[in-house]
């Protein structure tokens, strides 16, 4: 299962962080300030995947991380989770996010944050795999957003004023 999903920048602020197994408030703001010094403190050269993260996240749980450009890409997860697999799905978040954004940057991702989770929720749902391919999220996140924009707050207001407000 994937305990959380991360996206840091190279300074340490997290840009995006989805956490599919409770945790409060302050433990979360740990948990993003161990990962960003584990990460930031590894040489470019190395291997991509950690397996010992310390007593902090528990004795089973892997971190894969993928560095682009300002923005670390990093997911956690149990040992029943693959390693490749859990890199090759930040590749298919990566690719999904350059194909909604058109080169997405740290820029797209502050200002469009609601649109970052819906692309995660199709992506990955309660800490399980929804969906690999990146043509179908699209797809998918492009038919949210139709109905987002049928539905506008527009029409719901001229709907739902009194007739005795519109005279």
């Amino acid at each position: 299962m994937i305990k959380a999903v991360m996206v840091i920048n190279t300074f340490g602020k997290p840009r995006l962080s989805k956490f599919y197994e409770f945790q409060p408030v302050e433990k979360q703001q740990e948990l993003i300030r161990h990962v960003y010094a584990v990460l930031s403190n590894r040489p470019d050269n190395v291997s991509n995947f950690i397996r010992s993260l310390g007593e902090i996240f528990g004795p089973d749980t892997r971190l894969v991380y993928k560095h682009y450009a300002t923005l670390y890409f990093v997911f956690l997860f149990d040992n029943s989770e693959n390693e490749l697999a859990m890199l090759d799905l930040i590749q298919v978040f990566v690719e999904t996010l350059d194909k909604c954004f058109r080169s997405v940057c740290e820029l797209d991702v502050v200002f469009n944050y609601s649109k970052m989770h819906i692309i995660l929720d199709e992506i990955i749902l309660g800490g399980q795999v929804l969906e690999t391919d990146s043509v179908e999220v699209v797809r998918a996140v492009e038919e949210i957003s139709k109905l987002e924009s049928t539905t506008s707050a527009g029409t719901l207001i001229n709907k739902s004023i009194p007739s005795w407000w519109a005279r």
